[in-house]
């Protein structure tokens, strides 16, 4: 869980005078108790009426409630727009994310900005190459690069041939209806963009330890000595 919804939690948990102890505000949040009480002194830091001590338990005043998320125009285009975007061309569960989060913000948003989010007149729309195996590909790599996931591709290059290459996932690229993956290629030693359009499997095959140059700083320092970038 993220800092910033770990915190927003907390406040949800307090709101109404209920009393409750740092040890079950933990176990809640599945973090650490000390966890716990730096966050809960970060909050009253910034201004949230809690009370309360470690072993007894904290509590917060009735009446208190978060402030209205706000947004300028562009700042709302900009989520409306890129929650579009992920809806159309993102992996299944992106998409699905994406319209939870848009979801949440609209509930908490005043009616005059909740007004102003529906009336973005910026679309974006699904295209038959984008499958649902192509989305399921999508959320499995995104999950193999967080999770540091060792990969054994079968993949197609330009002329067709098939291959397999062992690989390293280090990121994910959209590049407007094309994804590709970006991977240290242990076939040739170097990094590679793969075509998720081409690749046929993703095998998963343990997980990896990335050597001090198999990472995108390095990457994108040989894009940036290049001067431009380019498929695969």
């Amino acid at each position: 869980m993220r800092r910033a919804d770990r915190l927003f939690q907390i406040v949800q948990y307090l709101r109404g005078g209920r009393l409750l102890t740092a040890r079950i505000l933990a176990e809640r949040l599945e973090v650490s108790e000390r966890t716990v009480y730096r966050d809960i002194a970060d909050l009253i830091g910034n201004g949230v009426p809690i009370e309360g001590e470690s072993g007894v338990g904290y509590m917060m005043r009735s009446g208190y409630d978060l402030p209205p998320l706000m947004f300028s125009r562009d700042e709302m285009v900009a989520m409306v727009t890129g929650a579009r975007i992920m809806r159309a061309w993102g992996g299944a569960a992106m998409a699905q994310a994406a319209e939870e989060a848009l979801i949440k913000i609209e509930a908490v948003l005043p009616s005059d900005a909740l007004a102003q989010s529906r009336q973005v007149q910026v679309h974006a729309m699904t295209m038959p190459q984008m499958t649902d195996k192509l989305r399921k590909l999508i959320d499995q790599l995104e999950q193999a690069v967080d999770d540091k996931t060792r990969l054994i591709l079968k993949y197609s290059d330009a002329n067709g041939q098939a291959t397999q290459r062992p690989t390293l996932p280090m990121g994910l690229w959209f590049w407007g209806k094309v994804w590709t993956l970006v991977a240290w290629c242990e076939l040739r030693d170097d990094f590679r963009m793969f075509r998720l359009d081409r690749i046929d499997e993703a095998r998963p095959d343990g997980k990896f330890k990335p050597g001090p140059e198999q990472n995108l700083t390095v990457f994108y320092a040989q894009q940036a000595a290049l001067g431009h970038h380019r498929h695969p």
